[in-house]
């Protein structure tokens, strides 16, 4: 204990009848590893569970667990709590999870409105009220007898987590689910005792963990969450929300407070918030709910991504208890490393969202962007030394070819890391400058630092050559040598006010008053986003479509992109080609060959990047086994580069 450098994170807590080692929960989330058709508890989401035991945190809850399977479920893969044969393989859990002292609770839910999306046809979801643009055909207005099924399911799946000895349970009151839904004006519209009144809306939440109360007879505790505000029109104001955590007040040890729902833009940002939205946003909530009610312990999430702030959090009384979940999904030993002093060792989360990638598409999580094995732990989570040391030539000192180097290294390869620039890093330095990227920033600097100490050697400065290849004569070459940025012989472009972004995102270029932008693609839209924050008139011009700019970022962060945006008044214009660069704008033609002008102070290329062709095929002639990643095979994110790199080098014989 005397190492850490954060005596309030690493407090033990009391709450209800559980002790907790420290003050860090790993927040609810749904990481689709369970059984697809029956939520069965197997290998994978096991071996997930257990990863996220041994970041070191005091406390796991599984997320969105459904407390009915066929008709509350809002995940296709989430874990089942709903039969007395889900007890062994839960119990089993519990115990790995106490040899190493964390406490393991589940997230138990009924998704109401949002089960639609995974209910088979012939079922329909229950929503307090039948809404404008709910298709009757798809939800159903709950009645007062499945009211009391839904209260029974809710304690017959706690009686069943005792059994198997979790530590916790927790009542899912929140993102616009069943529960939560009664409790907002905006989803409950009904005109019985159960709708209208403050009184009539909370009434069934009540219920539930009034009956909760009673079936865990007290001896493990209840936790709840809550939103601190819904980012909804008509939403439950959040006065009515202490109120209402005063009435659990009763029933109730611990609440988790988060934000949003999950369908309207708005909303979505804050709820699961990138890296353009605030971090910390929800403190304020938490620091309200926690004075209203004192003999609550009270947590909080959302963009909490380091150690600092949640010492901050917990230092200054805006939370007892700090829930994070990409910050330790980026990292699998994170609160250990805090412990032992060694937070300069924590891989840093960039907020990029690229972890729900696989969500989308029905799969699990399937690699965070600076850590591949995330979601896959079931695969092992050591590297394998190799048998066969054998010399291996990296090209490219980008995040790629960084996570090369190491994993290599850490293999027991003998590694030679190039680069041509006098700092390794890629593209990320101007990847990482915009005020709203410090989690891009953060990760550079480690990567730096790791790769230059993972025993690899590394030449700065020398532009490699078919004969420095030949003369380093490794047994395996990897280019990861990036993307160069497209120019494309365009009138004008070699005038005094315009500039590329990289030039413009690092600082080195004075900016007027109108810009635009020419690329609507992520650097584009960034760039753009960065100026229009502070204050200049930005349009971004394309040829895609406008709902198609930035069309490579995952869904959830593309959201939020579009949105801020929107805000910062970024305006679009799609379906345009450039023509030319004139005094004073830019010239355009749209889909009807009409040509206009658009006033421009300083204007800035952004029109993506592509691999050296020529180089590649050059050096990848001379070694017999070669092997390209990242933008210099395929442009993308810097996840992907990451991923390819990980996974290339895990497997290399």
């Amino acid at each position: 204990m005397a190492f850490n450098h954060f005596p309030h994170v690493y407090e033990p807590i009391e709450v209800g009848s559980m002790t907790v080692k420290n003050r860090i929960q790993f927040s609810p989330i749904v990481s689709n590893h369970a059984g697809y058709r029956d939520g069965k508890l197997g290998n994978e989401l096991f071996e997930f569970a257990m990863g996220q035991a041994r970041t070191g945190c005091g406390l796991v809850t599984i997320g969105s667990t459904p407390v009915d399977f066929d008709e509350g479920r809002d995940f296709y893969a989430c874990m089942s709590v709903t039969t007395d044969d889900d007890i062994p393989p839960l119990g089993l859990l519990a115990r790995e999870f106490h040899k190493i002292d964390c406490r393991l609770s589940v997230e138990l839910t009924h998704g109401g409105q949002w089960a639609a999306d995974v209910l088979p046809d012939d079922k329909r979801a229950y929503v307090p009220s039948i809404l404008d643009g709910m298709d009757p055909s798809r939800f159903i207005e709950i009645g007062r007898s499945e009211m009391d099924i839904v209260i029974q399911h809710h304690v017959d799946a706690i009686e069943r987590c005792k059994k198997a000895g979790l530590d916790m349970v927790m009542v899912h009151l929140a993102h616009g689910n069943l529960l939560s839904s009664f409790m907002s004006p905006h989803w409950n519209q009904r005109t019985d005792e159960y709708g209208g009144s403050f009184e009539n809306r909370v009434r069934l939440p009540l219920e539930v963990l009034a009956a909760a109360r009673e079936a865990t007879g007290g001896d493990i505790p209840i936790e709840i969450r809550l939103v601190g505000n819904e980012w909804i029109d008509n939403g439950m104001p959040f006065e009515e929300r202490v109120e209402f955590l005063k009435l659990a007040e009763p029933y109730i040890d611990m609440v988790l407070v988060s934000a949003g729902t999950l369908r309207a833009p708005i909303a979505l940002c804050k709820n699961m918030p990138g890296y353009y939205v605030e971090p910390m946003l929800n403190t304020k909530y938490s620091k309200a709910l926690k004075e209203a009610c004192p003999s609550l312990a009270v947590s909080v999430c959302g963009g909490i991504s380091t150690l600092e702030q949640a010492e901050h959090i917990i230092e200054s009384g805006e939370a007892d208890i700090v829930a994070m979940a990409k910050a330790l999904m980026a990292d699998g030993d994170y609160v250990n490393k805090g412990l032992r002093g060694q937070e300069d060792e924590i891989r840093p989360c960039l907020r990029c969202m690229y972890c729900m990638k696989g969500c989308l598409v029905g799969s699990h999580l399937e690699g965070c962007a600076v850590n591949p094995i995330m979601g896959w732990e079931y695969r092992g989570t050591k590297l394998i030394p190799t048998t066969k040391p054998r010399k291996v030539m990296v090209v490219g000192a980008g995040p790629g070819g960084m996570e090369a180097t190491r994993v290599l290294a850490e293999r027991g390869y003998e590694v030679v890391l190039y680069d041509k620039a006098q700092q390794m890093g890629g593209r990320l330095p101007e990847a990482s400058a915009l005020s709203f990227k410090d989690g891009f920033r953060r990760y550079l600097k480690w990567a730096q630092d790791q790769t230059a100490k993972c025993g690899a050697t590394v030449k700065l400065g020398v532009e490699v050559t078919p004969e420095v290849v030949r003369a380093e004569d490794p047994d395996v070459l990897i280019l990861a040598t990036g993307a160069e940025l497209i120019e494309p012989p365009i009138p004008g472009l070699d005038k005094p006010f315009v500039h590329d972004v990289v030039e413009v995102d690092r600082g080195g270029a004075e900016i007027g008053q109108r810009v635009v932008v020419c690329g609507g693609g992520l650097s584009g839209m960034e760039c753009a986003l960065g100026l229009a924050m502070e204050g200049k008139e930005v349009t971004v011009v394309d040829q895609l479509p406008e709902d198609e700019f930035a069309r490579d970022l995952v869904f959830f962060l593309k959201q939020m992109l579009d949105l801020y945006s929107e805000q910062n008044h970024v305006a679009k214009r799609g379906n345009c080609v450039v023509q030319e660069v004139v005094d004073g704008g830019v010239v355009v033609r749209n889909q009807g060959g009409e040509t206009e002008t658009i006033p421009a102070d300083t204007v800035i290329t952004a029109f993506g990047v592509r691999p050296n062709a020529c180089m590649i095929e050059e050096l990848s002639s001379i070694v017999p086994e070669t092997y390209v990643i990242g933008d210099a095979k395929e442009p993308g994110v810097i996840g992907d580069a990451i991923n390819q790199a990980y996974w290339l080098c895990r497997d290399l014989a």
